[in-house]
């Protein structure tokens, strides 16, 4: 079951692609996003991504991209495959490697990519899409921005919930 409005998020720390440990942190807004290497959906919305968390870091917002694929049955999202899109210089923030799915399946994530935002108590202020359509880069990962900017101008999200929408999490068997 994916975490609802309102609801405190599970505390987690997880690898990076250089191995260092990553917690959830106590940032003012924290935008978590189960996203993924392969998925059509995940890497049409991935700019659209990058680019919030570059113009909202003035103010302080944080982003978190985690991967939780199964990777023997997905290699192109492998740890190994992360790290070279890091180093790429594809991600404007890190990337997490959940290897177990613990975290995954304590926020009840269902697609990649399914977007999260925190507010400074880590509870679920939005969930959901980017924006209403992964084909059309001119939205701009709306949805996400709206929420991001109701809770800098001080008013309550206006919508708090949307269906996230891409690929299923992979799941061990």
């Amino acid at each position: 079951m994916t975490l609802t409005i309102g609801q405190a998020a599970p505390d987690f720390t997880l690898p990076d692609t250089h191995g260092d440990p990553t917690p959830l942190g106590d940032a003012p807004l924290t935008v978590v996003v189960f996203t993924c290497n392969h998925c059509p959906y995940a890497l049409a919305w991935h700019e659209r991504i990058q680019d919030v968390a570059r113009d909202y870091e003035a103010d302080g917002v944080r982003l978190l991209q985690i991967s939780s694929n199964d990777a023997g049955r997905y290699p192109r999202d492998s740890y190994e495959a992360m790290k070279a899109r890091v180093d790429a210089g594809d991600f404007a923030g890190p990337y997490l490697y959940d290897e177990s799915q613990e975290v995954a399946r304590a926020w009840g994530a269902t697609a990649t990519p399914h977007v999260f935002v925190l507010d400074a108590d880590r509870r679920v202020i939005y969930q959901g899409a980017p924006d209403p359509d992964y084909t059309d880069e001119s939205l701009r990962a709306r949805w996400l921005r709206e929420a991001l900017d109701d809770v800098l101008a001080g008013r309550a999200v206006q919508k708090p919930n949307t269906e996230a929408v891409g690929c299923s999490i992979k799941w061990r068997g």
